[in-house]
């Protein structure tokens, strides 16, 4: 049996729906980490003016006057530091339109085919666990594509950009600050491995938890006819500590990476800074050059220290997108038929021929149960309460298939009519009151 592909393989179908708008989302975050990386830059050169004088980057390019030169680079940092206010702020609106786009088409996608499945599916489990997966799970992939992605690019704007300005003012020493990168990429992946399980553990128990409080709010008249309030707060109390325990578990792991990814880190930065400043002092690198890499190394820290949330925030959200596409993937147990059945041609006449029946846990309801109502006839169907009175109505419906048998209305077989066809021609009165959200009005039409 072939392995199922990695969530983010399978989401991708939903992002790709997008593709302009990803595009331009991963231009605007590459955009704004480049001029978010020029003030250190910026130091350097007023650095260089003031050690330099004439001989500085400004005055090789034939401004002469050191305060021009001042007022050109001015200039510069007012244009960068708003075209990168500008960046971050589409930046952001793009990635969060972004991922408000993919929940949705997920979350009415995920909906969609829970409402093909079979009667069986729901009555097999729980209300609060579904609601877990179609509200709380898609909220959380959310959350990473808030953040995280847009954070994954400029890590990797950063990486490059500051790696490459390292060798290109110091090839001699520029590899000392990147040489920790591959060890803290195969760190993460490590870490990747290491926390998925328990953060699928984390989404378990508070699909348990939904469940509890669903089922207690939904019966809390019951609750309080019984006096059974402190009951239900121990089981809420005892489910809500093992969803703390289950956090507490993987809040231990993911709290480690950072301060494993800083000790990395550190070590680039302290090459840099002993060995960068020998070259500066001996006259090898200027002192501008020096700065710059100095402040650039501090660029790169905080990114990559970020780094540890992403992967938080990654592991999270696969997480929950394994448990809504396992959703996605159940297989309705009752396939649509494919006869159609107009609603003007439909008499009346129903046969139950043979019909066998039983629930999940074996109990037979219907025994070769034949009968015939004549279309306009009307039958009472009388018997104690778990007779099968009810059964029978919900088999009309196919809400579920007999095991053996058939049910035919006007001779066809309604296992080949098409639900919408076969359930447009039943009127159901049922015996417990449900009312949607909305007014009396529309919960009647």
């Amino acid at each position: 049996m072939s392995q199922k592909k990695h969530p983010i393989y399978r989401l991708w179908k939903y992002a790709i729906q997008h593709r302009s708008r990803l595009i331009l989302a991963s231009v605007y975050s590459v955009l704004n980490k480049l001029f978010d990386l020029a003030p250190p830059v910026l130091i350097g050169m007023a650095v260089d003016i003031a050690v330099r004088r004439d001989g500085s980057v400004l005055g090789g390019i034939g401004i002469s006057n050191l305060t021009h030169q001042l007022y050109m680079l001015g200039f510069l940092t007012f244009l960068i530091w708003g075209l990168e206010s500008v960046f971050d702020y589409v930046a952001e609106v793009e990635w969060r339109n972004l991922a408000q786009s993919i929940e949705h088409g997920l979350r009415v996608d995920t909906y969609r085919h829970v409402q093909s499945l079979e009667m069986a599916y729901f009555e097999d489990r729980s209300t609060g666990g579904l609601m877990s997966i179609l509200n709380d799970d898609i909220n959380q992939l959310e959350r990473f594509l808030d953040r995280g992605a847009n954070e994954l690019w400029q890590t990797a704007t950063t990486v490059i950009l500051v790696g490459a300005l390292y060798l290109y003012l110091a090839p001699e020493i520029g590899w000392l600050a990147v040489i920790p990168i591959p060890m803290i990429l195969w760190g993460s992946s490590r870490f990747q491995r290491a926390i998925a399980p328990r953060y699928a553990v984390v989404r378990e128990r508070v699909g348990i938890l939904n469940n509890v409080l669903s089922n207690n709010l939904s019966g809390i008249a019951t609750i309080k006819s019984y006096t059974a309030e402190p009951y239900e707060v121990e089981q809420v109390r005892v489910e809500s500590e093992n969803y703390r325990q289950s956090n507490k578990d993987a809040i231990v792991l993911s709290s480690l990476f950072i301060p494993v990814i800083r000790m990395f880190i550190l070590m680039g930065f302290m090459g840099i800074l002993i060995f960068g400043g020998q070259r500066a002092l001996d006259d090898e690198i200027t002192v501008a050059s020096y700065s710059v890499m100095i402040f650039m190394s501090q660029r790169l820290l905080w990114p990559l220290t970020r780094l540890g949330e992403v992967i938080d925030l990654f592991q999270r959200a696969m997480a929950s997108t394994a448990r809504v596409l396992d959703l996605l993937d159940t297989e309705p147990q009752i396939t649509d038929g494919t006869t159609t059945l107009p609603l003007e041609t439909v008499k009346g006449e129903l046969v139950f021929e043979e019909v066998n029946f039983a629930y999940s846990n074996g109990v037979p309801v219907t025994k070769n149960l034949s009968l015939t109502i004549a279309a306009g006839q009307t039958v009472a169907i009388v018997g104690a309460t778990g007779s099968g009175k009810s059964t029978l109505v919900k088999l009309i419906l196919r809400f579920y298939d007999t095991q053996s048998g058939s049910i035919k209305l006007d001779g066809h077989d309604i296992r080949t009519l098409q639900y919408a066809d076969l359930r447009r021609a039943i009127g159901v009165v049922s015996k417990d009151v449900f009312l949607f959200h909305g007014t009396v009005r529309q919960n009647i039409a």
